[in-house]
């Protein structure tokens, strides 16, 4: 039977689950599967699994929970093997790897951000603190809305205008935020955010990021600021195949 995994973590981690809920309808019972010096933390994988709101919530609540007492390396939703003769021969053959992980984010977690433009705050910004394009704007008022030509003008010139500080505010974010964490990358999702990124931080930086985005905020009134976290390390967890790419270059 396929079996889906959530995390690998040691051997003797002091919370492996017996039995936890895991995904499924019903939910399938989470056990720790061992080989060696590590552990998979795996369950029965039900078909047609479909990343619905209560599977995906299943999935970080295994991890979440065996993660507050010491470190595992979480695999993203929908990480599926063959069997567990096939998680086993993982564990074994790329052991160095997984112990040298799970020491690396010891104590570690993430926090997502991401950022998003207030269109009303940002045109407001632009059209009063450009001085050619608050000119022009003024001048079209005056005249009733101004030419058609002048009306394009303006238009063009708010556009290159807002392009230009969705670049400054995304690296303004990036800056702001980056002093706070160890490492940070670009988010797994694919949205129309300004900014998506994750930061990898000591669990006790926590209050010194949601400061420093607090701050970041009240400075900056164009931009909306969406956190989450703290957040098992998935997105700084690096699979033996990509570890064994990035040491070929």
């Amino acid at each position: 039977m396929s079996v889906y995994v959530y995390g690998v973590a040691r051997s003797g981690h002091p919370a492996l689950p017996e039995r936890m809920d895991g995904v499924g309808d019903p939910p399938r019972p989470v056990r720790a599967l061992r080989e060696g010096p590590l552990a998979a933390l795996v369950s029965d994988c039900p078909p047609g699994l479909r990343p619905e709101r209560h599977h995906l919530m299943a999935h970080q609540h295994v991890l979440s929970t065996a993660e507050a007492a010491e470190v595992v390396l979480p695999l993203r939703f929908g990480s599926v093997s063959r069997d567990e003769d096939t998680v086993r021969h993982a564990l074994a053959e790329h052991a160095e790897h997984y112990l040298a992980q799970l020491d690396e984010l010891e104590g570690r977690v993430e926090f997502n951000v991401k950022a998003a433009h207030r269109q009303d705050a940002l045109l407001h910004q632009v059209i009063t603190e450009e001085p050619e394009i608050h000119a022009l704007s003024s001048a079209n008022h005056a005249a009733g809305g101004g030419s058609h030509q002048d009306r394009l003008r303006l238009g063009t010139m708010i556009a290159e205008a807002v392009r230009a500080r969705e670049d400054r505010d995304a690296a303004l974010v990036e800056e702001a935020l980056s002093p706070c964490a160890e490492r940070h990358c670009p988010g797994p999702e694919n949205d129309s955010s300004l900014v998506n990124l994750c930061f990898l931080l000591p669990r006790e930086g926590c209050d010194a990021l949601r400061s420093a985005v607090r701050t970041l905020q009240e400075r900056n009134p164009q931009l909306n600021l969406r956190v989450a976290g703290p957040l098992p390390p998935y997105s700084f967890v690096t699979s033996p195949a990509a570890a064994a790419r990035h040491a070929g270059r």
